[in-house]
């Protein structure tokens, strides 16, 4: 048997035949194993659904109590039998219960990484390595150009700007799940304890995560503050909150985004950000190639982003390496937090 018969890509996901289970189906299937619970790769109608309890909470919470006809609870480093073969969840380093899939059957060994990041972050458990035979990878940033750098230095440019500007608003476009969180947790660590403003969309979620204990200190919906007592304040809200009607309830607002796409200025200038933030929670290009490389695997398959290069870099060293054509990943949340800000502003408009 080789890797490749235990791990089988499709145009919906990656398809374990032994077990009968995809894993991350961008379409309803009977057995799914999800990595984590952003929507491109969480989705609901699934049959079964076998992921860490956190993301499964994080899927309720987004979906509704039925999103699926089943649940299994996995815990990070716990194996359970799956029809033929053996699944153990991993840490991903991406968000809260992200989880690295490694699957085994005859020996060998196949990871299916998800989204990870492999830097640290207050708000989850960090990213495990993995060795494995077979590697699958995801590559958002996958070109040189993407080097995060520090996210403290950039959460320093945030706090200086408050300084510079005290009368003003300061509202950060973020991911509701995981980037907010992150951002927050950042600031806490850096001094900052000022109560923190959240969208509504981003409520429920940010208090999941506070359930969990990460640390977030003092946090305030905006929903029925005053203007004036949201002069001087930091609010977190999704990136396209930042051009909507809800943005004009704040004192002289300066727009900052928290992403990995900031490295690249034309994304800031399309979002119309004025303050850029280089925050990303997934692998750069130097933390892709590492962990490629440190895993061992001799063949690696590439997913949902710069895929020629990284499978080039790979080559270059000998790995087999060959691109997925898997229709759905990507741009993790923006589907959702665009309907809950809609959502969030006709409440608004009715309330």
């Amino acid at each position: 048997m080789r890797a490749e018969d235990i791990l089988a890509p499709t145009p919906i996901g990656t398809f374990c035949e032994l077990g009968s289970f995809y894993i991350d189906p961008t379409r309803p299937v009977e057995r799914a194993l999800i990595t984590h619970a952003h929507s491109d790769h969480a989705r609901a109608g699934h049959g079964a659904v076998l992921a860490t309890e956190e993301t499964l909470d994080l899927m309720r919470l987004r979906y509704g109590d039925n999103f699926a006809e089943a649940t299994q609870a996995v815990r990070y480093g716990e194996s359970v039998s799956v029809g033929g073969v053996k699944v153990t969840l991993h840490p991903a380093g991406h968000v809260l219960g992200s989880a690295q899939a490694l699957v085994v059957a005859n020996g060998l060994r196949v990871v299916a990484s998800g989204d990870y990041k492999n830097v640290a972050d207050p708000t989850c458990a960090p990213f495990e390595l993995v060795p494995c035979d077979l590697f699958i990878t995801e590559a958002t940033f996958a070109l040189p150009v993407f080097r995060h750098g520090d996210p403290r230095l950039e959460i320093a440019k945030l706090l200086h700007s408050l300084a510079l500007f005290p009368e003003r608003a300061h509202l950060i476009g973020a991911y509701s799940l995981g980037k907010a969180q992150r951002v927050i947790a950042l600031l806490r660590q850096q001094g900052y304890q000022a109560p923190i403003y959240l969208h509504g969309a981003m409520e429920r979620i940010t208090q999941y995560y506070a359930s969990r204990g990460v640390a977030l200190g003092e946090l305030r919906v905006v929903r029925g503050a005053a203007k004036s007592e949201l002069a001087g304040t930091i609010t977190l809200c999704p990136p396209s909150a930042l051009s909507d009607l809800w943005a004009r309830r704040f004192p002289d607002p300066l727009t900052a985004m928290a992403s990995g796409w900031m490295r690249i200025r034309a994304r800031a200038r399309q979002y119309g950000v004025a303050l850029p933030l280089v925050i990303s929670d997934h692998a750069d290009w130097d933390g892709l190639t590492s962990t490629v490389a440190a895993t061992g695997a001799e063949d690696i398959w590439v997913t949902h982003g710069q895929e020629d290069a990284l499978v080039h870099w790979c080559a270059t060293r000998g790995l087999r390496a060959r691109p997925l054509d898997i229709t759905g990943y990507g741009d993790e949340d923006e589907r959702d937090d665009a309907l809950q800000t809609a959502a969030e502003s006709d409440g608004q408009k009715n309330a």
